[in-house]
């Protein structure tokens, strides 16, 4: 039954997430009174431009949506502290609320290094507002970790005259994930920075990094891009199903109990399409999230089983990723017949894309979103060519 005048929905969460599932509820014809809880005393921003435009251009994250024309109560500067499933009450510091749907949005807090020096991340506007201030010619900033931020802070200060440095613990920028021979691929556009892979870092301190080796890098702000984690502790402890990278929910992003819903970085989605659960931390799984929810909740229309994808912007080319690709399927490096675009794509046993990279070549990630959502199997011959079909 779709919910009426009287049904109180509480979303956790004042980021992307828990800004659009607001709006989206709205947009879908909720009536009911929406309460938005929000650690920050902002309104909910968009966070990709943290790394991007915010540095270089003061660029306005902002949504641009109006919470009063939404009429949406928000609670700024408010963090949610426990979970009451019977009562189906939230515990804030600013007092107990009562739901009758709940959407958790709570994102996910970035991983900081040993020491008492300062280290700069970049999940907030304040963190966006410090780093930029930083970000003078001449600067040294030293990045730890060469993944989608630590890539995209260097463009940034390389663009600004700093001198940069990255330590990257692995064999180059996204070994883990992607393999040697894309990472070799991705290290020669860090022309520019001092790149130093297989690096460990013991502290940070007062006057740079240590590495594991004794050497100290003198460093005018040290940035750390080794990851982030969502606080999934409370939830567990109410009883929610989580998992090692956040609470666990259907296409429609219900989580186990059908009052709540999770969407975002704290949301681990299965996906009947790639037979998985889905988790990228991305702008992409937020959106998409926050619509399947509300349509969910109004009882509008089924979730969208939304294949995975995420972009940077970094060394003045647009890297773009598609799928979700796992241990054993078979890596394929892609070239451009006429130019130096490149990409990668990964094929599983039964010869099916189950994920692709496209560096400044987007019509190659468009077709390889088809084949994915398709489960197409294709011809393994010829790939390496990267405007072959899929």
């Amino acid at each position: 039954m779709t919910p009426g005048a009287d049904h109180r929905v509480v979303v956790v969460g004042g980021g992307i997430g828990g800004g659009r599932t607001c709006a989206a509820l709205r947009s879908d014809g909720f009536t009911g009174p929406i309460t938005l809880v929000s650690a920050e005393e902002h309104d909910p921003y968009d966070r990709p431009p943290l790394s991007k435009g915010c540095l270089t251009d003061s660029a306005d994250p902002g949504l641009g949506l109006d919470f009063d024309d939404l009429d949406v109560r928000v609670l700024r500067g408010v963090r949610a502290t426990g979970l009451d499933r019977d009562t189906k009450t939230v515990a804030t510091t600013d007092g107990d609320l009562a739901y009758d749907t709940l959407v958790l949005a709570t994102g996910s807090s970035p991983v900081r290094l040993p020491g008492a020096g300062e280290q700069l991340t970049l999940r907030t506007r304040e963190d966006a507002e410090k780093l930029q201030a930083v970000l003078r010619p001449g600067a040294r900033v030293v990045i730890v970790g060469a993944g989608w931020i630590g890539a995209e802070v260097a463009t940034a200060a390389l663009g600004l005259g700093c001198s940069v440095t990255c330590v990257e613990a692995g064999d180059g920028p996204h070994a883990g994930p992607f393999g040697a021979a894309v990472a070799e691929r991705l290290a020669a556009m860090w022309e520019g920075v001092d790149l130093r892979t297989r690096t460990g870092v013991e502290e940070v301190g007062e006057s740079g990094v240590r590495l594991t080796d004794g050497t100290v890098l003198p460093a005018d702000a040290v940035v750390v891009g080794v990851g982030a984690r969502a606080d999934l502790g409370w939830l567990a402890a109410a009883g929610l199903d989580v998992d090692r990278h956040g609470v666990c929910v259907d296409s429609d992003r219900r989580t186990s109990d059908p009052a709540i819903y999770a969407v975002g970085d704290i949301a681990s989605r299965w996906s009947d399409r790639l037979s998985q659960r889905v988790h990228t931390g991305h702008w992409d799984e937020a959106t998409n999230g926050a619509a399947a929810a509300a349509a969910s909740i109004m009882q509008s229309r089924k979730g969208t089983d939304d294949v995975p994808y995420f972009w940077s912007d970094q060394f003045g080319c647009k890297i773009q990723y598609v799928g979700q690709h796992g241990r054993n399927d078979r890596l394929v490096v892609r070239d451009h017949p006429t130019t130096d675009r490149w990409g990668a794509v990964w094929i599983d046993s039964s010869n099916r894309v189950t994920a692709h990279l496209s560096v400044g070549f987007p019509r190659a990630m468009v077709a390889a979103r088809t084949a994915i959502a398709d489960r197409r199997e294709v011809d393994s011959e010829g790939l390496s060519d990267l405007t072959a079909p899929l």
